[in-house]
Formats: C-alpha cells, sequence, structure tokens
C-alpha cells in the first residue's frame, strides 16, 4: 500500500500545479517532492502527472488517484480525530459544512455553545451550496452539513434528518417603493432584482412560474451578508427564511414586502434545513457533542412572521 506521506505530496502538488508551490506548502525540498512523487508513480506503475514549464498536469491515472487519495487522508483524519476525542474531548479536530441560510443563523449559535463547552477542540467550517457539501461530505472532507435538504432525500449514501421549517419572506431596506403597497403581485416586483443563493430546483421554478423570469435570480451569490448589503444599498430584494432576517425586521434595518402569495410551512417558500451525514456511519464524540446543541437550538421557537410584517 503506498504511503499515507506520499499521498499527502501528490494531493499537495495537485492543489498547487507546481512542485515548488507544493514543497514549500509540505515542508519539503523541491528535489524531494519530486523523489516522493517519483516514488508514488513507481509504486503504482504508472504516471501521475505530466510536467511542463509551468507546472503540473494530472494524468487520467493522477485524476483517478487524486479522488482516492483525498478520501484515504480524510479517512486517516478522521481515525486519529475518534481516537484524541474518544477519552474527553479536550482535543481534536471538527469538520463542518453549512449552506448560506443555516450559516446566517442556526450555525453561529450551535457553534458558539459548543465552543464555550469544548475549547480545545479545533473546528473548521465550510460554506457553500448543497452540492459542493454533498461531494465535501462523501470525500471525508467535513463529518456532516447544514443545508438545504429537499434534492439530498433519497439519496442512499446519505442521512438526512429533516429540521424546522421557516417561511419564505421577501425582504427589502426600509424605505424601498415596495414598502408603500400591499399585495404586491409580479407586476410590482418585476422592475426589481431578485437576489438570493443558488436555489434548490423546486424553489427555482416556483419563482420562475410566479415572476414570469425563465431565470427569477438576478444576483446569484451565498454570502448572506453580501446580499444584506445589497438589499440595504439597492433596490434589489431578497428571499430569504424568516430565520435568516428575523432580527434584521425587528431591529428596523430591514423590510418585509407584503407579496399576494402568501407563504406556508409546506411551500416551496419555506425552508427545508437539513442534518446530512453519511448513512451507516457513527458520528465522531465532538460530532455528536455538536449535534446535541443543534438539535436544542432548533427545537427553540422563533417568533414567526406577525401580520404586521405585511404577511
Amino acid at each position: 500500500m503506498s504511503d499515507l506521506r506520499q499521498l499527502r505530496h501528490f494531493v499537495a502538488l495537485a492543489d498547487h500545479g507546481h512542485f515548488a508551490r507544493a514543497a514549500a506548502a509540505v515542508n519539503l525540498s523541491q528535489p524531494a517532492l519530486s523523489r516522493s512523487i517519483q516514488a508514488l508513480e513507481g509504486h503504482l506503475d504508472c504516471q501521475l502527472v505530466d510536467r511542463n514549464p509551468r507546472g503540473v498536469a494530472l494524468t487520467a491515472h493522477g485524476r483517478l488517484v487524486l479522488e482516492h487519495a483525498r478520501r484515504l487522508l480524510a479517512a486517516s483524519r478522521a481515525l486519529d480525530n475518534a481516537v484524541l476525542q474518544l477519552a474527553s474531548l479536550e482535543t481534536g479536530e471538527l469538520r463542518l459544512g453549512a449552506g448560506p441560510f443555516p450559516a446566517a443563523r442556526l450555525m453561529p449559535q450551535a457553534l458558539g455553545k459548543f465552543s464555550c463547552s469544548y475549547p480545545q477542540v479545533t473546528v473548521q467550517l465550510a460554506i457553500e451550496n448543497w452540492q459542493s457539501l454533498r461531494q465535501r461530505l462523501l470525500d471525508g472532507d467535513i463529518e456532516l452539513f447544514i443545508a438545504d435538504g429537499r434534492e439530498l432525500e433519497g439519496d442512499p449514501q446519505l442521512e438526512v434528518q429533516p429540521l424546522q421549517k421557516h417561511q419564505g419572506v421577501l425582504f427589502c431596506r426600509p424605505g424601498h417603493p415596495l414598502c408603500e403597497l400591499r399585495n404586491v403581485g409580479p407586476d410590482e416586483l418585476r422592475p426589481y432584482p431578485l437576489a438570493g443563493p443558488r436555489l434548490p430546483q423546486e424553489v427555482q421554478q416556483w419563482l420562475a412560474t410566479t415572476l414570469g423570469r425563465p431565470q427569477p435570480l438576478g444576483v446569484q451569490c451565498d454570502d448572506v451578508l453580501l446580499l444584506k448589503q445589497l438589499v440595504a444599498s439597492s433596490n434589489a430584494v431578497c428571499l430569504v427564511p424568516w430565520d435568516v432576517i428575523a432580527d434584521d425586521v425587528q431591529s428596523g434595518r430591514m423590510a418585509i414586502v407584503d407579496w399576494n402569495v402568501r407563504p406556508t410551512l409546506t411551500s416551496p417558500k419555506a425552508s427545508a434545513y437539513a442534518l446530512v451525514r453519511l448513512a451507516g456511519r457513527s458520528l465522531s464524540p465532538a460530532a455528536q457533542a455538536f449535534v446535541d446543541y443543534l438539535l436544542e437550538i432548533d427545537g427553540d421557537a422563533l417568533p414567526g412572521v406577525q401580520a404586521s410584517d405585511g404577511l
């Protein structure tokens, strides 16, 4: 079996695309890294990279080996973490993922409680869309993630646990022309750009039909803070679950658009947060402790959208 160090060196070379940069990343000299890659190629009896003046490019064999190398290294890291955490949670690492919306409220609250209880555990959080997080989970880069689970249900490789639903709302800046209107319909919304993160197909189709736009999102961005800043400084409006914007609305920083398609908790406009993990795989002690905090916070009641908010 290949040495894990050689696999780690190969992954670094693939990530950096250049021997000198990869060597610096793994604290080796460039000749030592080159010998390590050559030894791996000799062991596997195939060429992994094509060398050229600009750096390296992976061969077909290299792309295949890279996929397995990432998973082997992730499994090795997970084993080390599990052993470290078995006796206590005084050390170790926890790798998590979150979609843009849960990363705006649910994830920070759960991480806050976890980090206060286990300050010695290092947490790494990836904020991406659900497709990228699914691949990270399958590759072993993260142990679990929170994201929209609509397009993940039925995946035999995953265990998808639905979380609390929140109504969908359109929000805008205070003083926006839409704030003066009641029962806003597609004709009134059409002049204003709609912003939001990458949407599940179900929601995108619903929006396209409702607004009469083949591409409903004029601005697509997975950063909720940036979306809020965009809305605050322009006439753009944004569709989000209520929990993401509740504090901003109640403080007067943002306003709710009174549109005429009333949301329900079963409509495409409602959130569909889910806790996603690998099917049949036990969690590390740190991950299980985090999940306990997450479910506790998710179960806490959040004030709903009131009639005075326009819904």
